[in-house]
């Protein structure tokens, strides 16, 4: 039996039997590394003190993903090959993670992260590379089915793994820390979720129920940042499903996007308060301006190239950038929370210009790709909510990270489109 536009299909010839064993172990290996990204995993077996700065074990636990993103570009290099060399932005960004050990304030970790990081970005490069655009959207539909799943059955049967118990008692986070993040994953789990049902019209109903179960997770979250996520991934894929009718509603629809995009921002340039009123924040955005200006203050230092990639926030000497940002803020915080300046802190401004370059083609791409190619149904929704998900929160270039393996995926794809895996 075959299963045409399925996950495991390929289009590459040779033998049937060697085909479907190919094609079965790439499947395989890709579903295990987003698996792996995605920590649902992390919290359930080590607690909510889990920190893989401290944890050596934890930290080794990520090395099946760099294996098998290894193998999977072993089994696919020459569309590795082709599609990276379309990614001159990213190549920057990494090689500016890496020659940042130079100047690094801590250069051991800088060095052990960049390396991190070299393979967690593999790992997106080789799933764009290697699948078409319905291909990798049910691969990763398939990944958010399973997170929501278990994040549906620990939140009913294990409230003590699934719902948070001292902050925000009640609220439900799953695989997770804490609610914001399963809030996050199912928004973007819904985003897939949509695009897989109009992409592979055999599964609709299956990929649509999904969509409904990530709505609902959302929900149970009572996360009002991922709500607002939710509903900008919804009307953009409403938007580039309108588009793609044809010329007169793609036209219409153009006009009627832009018209929303300016109502929204004047909204929230002429009614700010109303606007956190409706978001339940404060001016301060639950303490992130704090945490910006401490964090502005240590970029003047040393604004040309920072103070090294992933060297500022684990610093325990007390005399570090982090001690400062604290003291500013007036507590401690994990990270930026915010990517942009996330960027500018570790890898200076040319590595923040990097990382615009790199998110501004991502996005050009993405919506020139609304009125030429179906994989804007995945990519320009997910663009959006990850470029609004990064005004708050550090989720750009960041190792180990599910968000940022799919990021590179997509722009990659965008940039390799399935017509050029034909050549």
């Amino acid at each position: 039996m075959t299963f045409a536009g399925a996950p495991w299909d390929n289009y590459q010839s040779c033998p049937e039997p060697r085909l479907k064993a190919v094609d079965a172990l790439v499947f395989a290996l890709c579903l295990l590394m987003l698996l792996i990204y995605s920590q649902g995993w992390v919290t359930p077996i080590f607690g909510d003190a889990a920190d893989d700065n401290t944890s050596g074990l934890l930290r080794d636990a990520f090395f099946p993903a760099y294996g098998a993103a290894l193998l999977v570009i072993g089994l696919t290099f020459r569309d590795t090959v082709r599609a990276i060399i379309r990614q001159p932005a990213l190549l920057l960004i990494l090689s500016i993670a890496g020659l940042s050990i130079l100047w690094s304030v801590a250069p051991e970790q800088t060095g052990r992260r960049a390396i991190a990081i070299l393979f967690t970005t593999l790992g997106g490069v080789v799933l764009g590379a290697r699948y078409r655009w319905s291909q990798m959207t049910e691969i990763l539909a398939i990944c958010f089915a399973v997170l929501a799943v278990l994040s549906l059955l620990t939140g009913a049967l294990v409230p003590s793994i699934g719902r948070m118990a001292t902050i925000f008692p009640g609220a439900w986070r799953g695989l997770w820390p804490e609610k914001n993040a399963m809030g996050g994953y199912m928004t973007i789990g819904f985003v897939v979720f949509a695009a897989a049902a109009a992409m592979e019209p055999r599964r609709r109903m299956l990929w649509s129920g999904f969509a409904v179960l990530a709505v609902a997770l959302v929900l149970l979250s009572t996360s009002k940042t991922s709500l607002v996520s939710l509903m900008l991934g919804a009307s953009a894929f409403g938007f580039v499903a309108l588009a793609r009718r044809g010329p007169i509603m793609g036209v219409i629809s153009s006009f009627g996007a832009v018209v929303a995009i300016f109502s929204v921002l004047a909204f929230i340039f002429f009614a700010a308060d109303v606007a956190f009123a409706v978001l339940g924040k404060d001016a301060t955005l639950t303490g992130r301006t704090n945490i910006w200006a401490g964090v502005l203050y240590e970029i003047h230092k040393r604004p040309l190239l920072g103070y090294g990639y992933g060297a500022v926030w684990d610093d325990k000497t007390g005399w570090g950038p982090v001690y400062w940002i604290t003291k500013i803020a007036g507590f401690r915080a994990a990270h930026a929370h915010n990517s942009w300046l996330e960027q500018w802190l570790g890898m200076g401004v040319v590595g923040l210009c990097a990382w615009s370059l790199y998110f501004a083609q991502t996005l050009i791409l993405a919506i020139v790709a609304v009125y030429r190619d179906k994989g804007a149904l995945l990519a320009l929704p997910f663009i959006l909510v990850y470029g609004l998900v990064t005004l708050t929160e550090s989720i750009a270039v960041v190792y180990n990270d599910f968000r940022w393996v799919m990021f590179v995926a997509v722009a990659v794809k965008l940039a390799y489109p399935d017509r050029a895996m034909d050549r």
